[in-house]
């Protein structure tokens, strides 16, 4: 019997891993749309409005009563996780208020709070070591997943700006405003930032995010972050 060669290389199977086995719980499924927004402005009295939905419900709006754009979730496993195709650059505006109104990681849900204190990512040359303030629209990660958070997330990278705060109070929403037109309730303002709890815009805003203000932080690497934490284990 003739013994066959083996393939080349080039024809051997492999196993191909098309998209990484974690996926933050915060990002956005395929799948998962946008309601219809069927938004209304309600009158407030002496030329001022309030944007509601015309069927809302009170999970609408967060704690601080800013509405909140709705978008449907798609199917879970057996742990409670989303499933379907992630889309990478998008996070899920009731899951990313979730996990930040409630400090929890943005990759697995659980508590965010480690020995050291919350740990948020930003990506390079995106903080200055001499602003006295940060805004930061990304959930904090727990010591577990800061390491895969930083290879997963598209806007970070292997080695990301930690920012580790003892306390991140929130400070607003990022979203549009709405105003009325012929045509109905339309988008009339865009902020470029986050727009702060009690500012006048606020209850013409539909909001997506939510944002935390960090005033009392370490400026730190990866890293270094994981060795401090080692060490207090």
């Amino acid at each position: 019997m003739t013994t066959l060669p083996p393939p080349p290389r080039s024809l051997e199977e492999k196993t191909v891993r098309t998209e990484p086995p974690l996926i933050p719980f915060v990002i956005q499924r395929e799948g998962e749309e946008a309601a219809p927004d069927n938004l209304r402005l309600a009158p407030l009295g002496k030329g001022r409005y309030r944007l509601c939905y015309a069927d809302e419900d009170p999970r609408d709006r967060d704690l601080r009563g800013v509405l909140w754009a709705r978008c449907s979730f798609g199917p879970v496993d057996d742990l409670g996780q989303p499933t379907g195709r992630p889309q990478w650059r998008m996070m899920h505006p009731l899951r990313q208020r979730g996990t930040m109104q409630a400090m929890r990681c943005q990759v697995c849900a659980e508590r965010a709070r480690t020995p050291l204190g919350y740990i948020f990512l930003a990506g390079p040359d995106t903080v200055d070591p001499d602003d006295s303030m940060v805004l930061t629209n990304q959930p904090p990660v727990c010591a577990r997943h800061a390491r895969p958070a930083a290879e997963l997330c598209p806007h970070l990278t292997r080695d990301p700006v930690v920012l580790l705060a003892q306390s991140a109070p929130l400070y607003g929403v990022n979203g549009v405003g709405y105003g009325a037109s012929a045509d109905g309730v339309l988008v009339v303002q865009r902020p470029e930032g986050p727009i702060p709890y009690g500012h006048p815009l606020l209850p013409t805003v539909l909001a997506s995010q939510m944002v935390r203000r960090l005033s009392t932080f370490r400026l730190m690497g990866l890293d270094q972050l994981l060795w401090e934490l080692e060490r207090a284990a």
